[in-house]
């Protein structure tokens, strides 16, 4: 009936509980697997001395060219030195050259893009049109020419492939710049009179820097390559140096014994992948749209 009262109805605990926080899952398997791989190398780099049987610059020369066996475990090269100490201490100079390299390209690269894009005008005209000559040219010719022209040598490598690497660093922090300065927050601190300084250190890089800390992941790879590349044509490493690229050029003209230039290279491969990984699984993991997917 229309005049007939309802009953009141009042909800109980369980209707007034706050809904439940969505569990955020775990990160995926590409950055376990790239953490793993990573992880383990960087293990050998560190405690390479002890791992190697022999040292990487003994010469038997009555046991060149020996296959694997329980004694040489990746074989002998030309000189009878033995693969397996040299692979596991070039790994203390390939990775931690790459490492090294794009951190430097990384901090200039940061530097210039965010002043570029914070600045705006005509700064950011002059410095995009460096950028853009740099990024006008391969990489890897771009760094066999400035290698060519210092000298070979694994110092002048690595400034070339800082040379090469820095500008695609400025590029993406300047688009990162560009978006952040546009946030709420960030017009509020301007219209509050914080410096510029501030401003873009306190409010746009940080929150600029994910895409950054991908990219950079991913380049060590292409370092690696880079620097067996111009250790392979003979403009990084100087043999006798157990670095990947180097070995691998002793072998290039020996197929019959395969496993001179096989396991510097699967070396070259597994590391790079694992740093593959381990990009892909951190822009999954730093990317908020792919993290909750």
């Amino acid at each position: 009936m229309a005049g007939e009262a309802r009953p009141l109805v009042i909800p109980g605990p369980a209707a007034l509980a706050r809904p439940a926080r969505r569990v955020r899952p775990l990160p995926g398997t590409a950055l376990w697997t790239g953490a793993v791989i990573v992880g383990a190398w960087a293990l050998v780099a560190a405690f390479g001395p002890l791992l190697a049987p022999h040292s990487p610059l003994d010469l038997d020369v009555m046991n060149r060219l020996q296959p694997p066996s329980a004694g040489h475990p990746f074989g002998t090269d030309e000189a009878g030195r033995d693969n397996f100490s040299r692979v596991v201490y070039g790994a203390r100079i390939t990775i931690p050259v790459a490492v090294g390299v794009i951190v430097v390209a990384s901090a200039i690269g940061v530097g210039v893009g965010g002043v570029s894009g914070y600045a705006g005008g005509r700064t950011d005209e002059v410095l995009m049109r460096i950028v853009d000559v740099v990024l006008a040219f391969p990489s890897i010719v771009l760094a066999m020419a400035i290698t060519a022209a210092l000298g070979p040598g694994l110092p002048h490598a690595m400034l070339a492939i800082v040379l090469v690497a820095w500008a695609e660093f400025s590029r993406l922090m300047r688009g990162q710049v560009l978006a952040a300065k546009a946030n709420d927050y960030v017009l509020a601190a301007r219209a509050l009179g914080a410096p510029a300084w501030r401003v873009l250190l306190r409010h746009v890089l940080p929150n600029a820097f994910p895409p950054v800390v991908v990219k950079g992941t991913l380049d060590i790879g292409n370092a690696i390559i880079l620097t067996a590349a111009l250790s392979f044509i003979g403009l990084g490493a100087i043999p006798p140096a157990p670095e990947w690229g180097a070995m691998i050029a002793a072998g290039q003209t020996k197929f019959e014994y395969w496993w001179v230039a096989t396991f510097p290279g699967l070396a070259i491969l597994s590391v790079v992948l694992g740093f593959n990984f381990l990009g892909d699984g951190l822009q999954d993991l730093l990317n908020p749209r792919l993290r909750d997917a």
